[in-house]
């Protein structure tokens, strides 16, 4: 545990030298010092950042546990039943490439300006890499397992509460590790369009008044957002993973 902290520790101090280092080097107002960035993001934490920040946490976790949900449910549906595998899974893999965020304005015709069709959008673009990584864990499992556990009398609730769903966590974790990576870069370009709040629309909106310290507030609190995600994804892996050895 220690360790972890340590480099953690480490790699925030090496991302702030970095950064110091480029704003001495550019010498221009574009890239502000992180001394006074951290400044400026506690002053107008209150008052401005925190509104634009809950929003967007908000946004991100609806899209993330509907997804969560939806994509674990038919993964673990695909994974089990060869029939419906078989049809399904082509559609899935055919869709699964294409680059979603090109639906965000059919998504706000069909569900207005609103947070629907940015939570829609989300949901889009993470579920199925949801669906695949479950699927994938649950084919995987050995058919010797599914027979010793049936020899000892487990009906099919069982079998999935003792067998699937323990199995396919550790593969789980990992994809809600990826997939807030990749919903939080969504939801800064969902959040430029037909809003007035959020973080995305806070950081550009700061670019367009050249207030570069409030964009690097607003950068800082995103980044924020997704570490401490990511943070309680790794606790929760951590307690209900305990027998997989890390490295």
């Amino acid at each position: 545990m220690k360790k972890n902290k340590y480099n953690e520790l480490y790699g925030g101090i090496v991302v702030i030298l970095f950064w110091y280092f480029l704003h001495l080097f550019i010498k221009t107002n574009i890239i502000p010092a992180p001394y006074k960035t951290i400044k400026n993001f506690f002053e107008i934490f209150l008052s401005t950042l925190s509104i634009h920040l809950l929003v967007s946490l908000g946004r991100l976790l609806i899209a993330i546990g509907f997804s969560l949900l939806l994509g674990t449910s038919l993964g673990i549906i695909l994974g089990l039943n060869k029939n419906i595998d078989k049809f399904i899974k082509p559609i899935i893999y055919t869709i699964y490439p294409i680059p979603k965020v090109a639906f965000l304005p059919i998504f706000m015709v069909l569900f207005g300006l609103g947070n629907l069709s940015k939570i829609i959008l989300i949901i889009f673009i993470i579920i199925f890499q949801i669906i695949v990584t479950v699927r994938g864990a649950v084919v995987s499992l050995s058919k010797e397992l599914f027979y010793s556990v049936r020899s000892l009398g487990m009906n099919k609730f069982e079998i999935l509460k003792h067998l699937v769903i323990p199995a396919i966590l550790p593969d789980l974790f990992t994809s809600l590790k990826i997939s807030v990576g990749t919903s939080t870069a969504v939801l800064f370009f969902a959040e430029n369009y037909a809003t007035s709040y959020g973080i995305g629309y806070f950081i550009m909106n700061s670019w367009v008044k050249v207030s570069y310290i409030d964009m690097f507030s607003g950068i800082l609190a995103l980044s924020l957002m997704g570490l401490s995600l990511f943070k309680f994804i790794d606790l929760l892996e951590k307690k209900f993973c305990s027998w997989v050895e890390k490295a």
